[in-house]
């Protein structure tokens, strides 16, 4: 199976093969010496986002393929949902997901709601603080989220900071630290969340996955949530059959996760202004709590998408 590296270009075999070191350490040599070290490092300057040079659109393609993420400043065109779409499809970006929360155009429009909203019982539509996560992690199997573009009309009067890392290097790091974490939160049924119900009613099914998978193209795929309410973790150990075999409990793995999540420099930190975009190809995230100003509130445009950031 191929896999891509940290510059793109294929590498044959599989550096996410737990039984191949020699493959893993070239691809992480590779990986670490092109990884941003600050949300500075990931912005390119564009004209126009709905209608990119093909300049401007191989730079934030090649910002994707080192880093899984890129940031496009541009004019601020106010409320045109059409940015993140007409973006999103210049970059691979095409089928988008027609989430709960997303509208007829299937952009999701992220601003605090109340009352009698149904958006109001999740997180994403206040203004409080989201822990880290990839979008989607509660989608079926065959309606995982690979790619996303979060385009910003108004940032908050204070907060709503985003902290980004690249899942390639949240592998990386759990993998020196122990293969056998990466082999548990690889197994099918590491993370389950359960059915979504609303007045008695399911408004979503369970969905039961692993943390890291790869797709038939090579690629990694992270599924994850720090949330610490109605997630269930795999109870009984994975027999790992590394050098000498052993148990390795999924919750141990999470906790390593969590852990590097909260000390490794390599998270990027910064506030997207008017203008501004993330794409991304789901990468870990979270957002700080926020202050609105009632006059002008935040609002950001989501578009996810099944597929990932791609040259054409």
């Amino acid at each position: 199976m191929a896999s891509y590296s940290a510059l793109g270009s294929v590498m044959t075999p599989n550096p996410f093969e737990l039984n191949n070191d020699l493959a893993y350490q070239r691809w992480r040599d590779l990986k670490l010496s092109h990884a941003p070290r600050s949300m500075d490092d990931l912005i390119i300057e564009v004209r126009d986002p709905r209608r990119l040079t093909e300049t401007e659109r191989m730079a934030l393609v090649a910002r994707c393929q080192s880093a899984n993420m890129a940031i496009y400043a541009g004019p601020d065109y106010g409320e045109d949902r059409t940015v993140p779409r007409l973006l999103g499809a210049q970059i691979g970006l095409l089928r988008l997901d027609h989430n709960r929360g997303a509208d007829e155009d299937d952009i999701t429009a992220l601003r605090v709601v109340q009352g009698e909203n149904p958006r109001a019982d999740f997180i994403p539509y206040t203004n409080r603080a989201l822990h880290w996560h990839t979008d989607g992690y509660y989608n079926s199997p065959e309606r995982q989220i690979h790619g996303f573009v979060l385009h910003c009309v108004r940032p908050a009067k204070t907060g709503g900071a985003n902290s980004l890392l690249d899942p390639e290097l949240a592998y990386i790091f759990l993998r020196d630290l122990d293969p056998g974490y990466i082999y548990a939160l690889s197994a099918a049924d590491a993370m389950t969340i359960p059915a979504y119900m609303r007045d008695g009613r399911e408004e979503r099914p369970a969905s039961i996955g692993p943390i890291f998978s790869v797709t038939a193209d090579g690629h990694l795929h992270l599924r994850y949530t720090a949330r610490a309410r109605n997630i269930l973790w795999r109870k009984t150990p994975v027999i790992f059959p590394g050098k000498s075999t052993r148990e390795i409990n999924t919750q141990d793995a999470v906790a390593a996760l969590n852990q590097i999540l909260t000390t490794t420099p390599y998270v990027l930190h910064g506030t997207l202004t008017s203008g501004q975009g993330l794409i991304t190809n789901n990468v870990l995230h979270d957002r700080s709590e926020f202050t609105d100003d009632p006059s002008c509130s935040r609002l950001i445009y989501r578009a996810r998408s099944y597929d990932r950031v791609r040259q054409s």
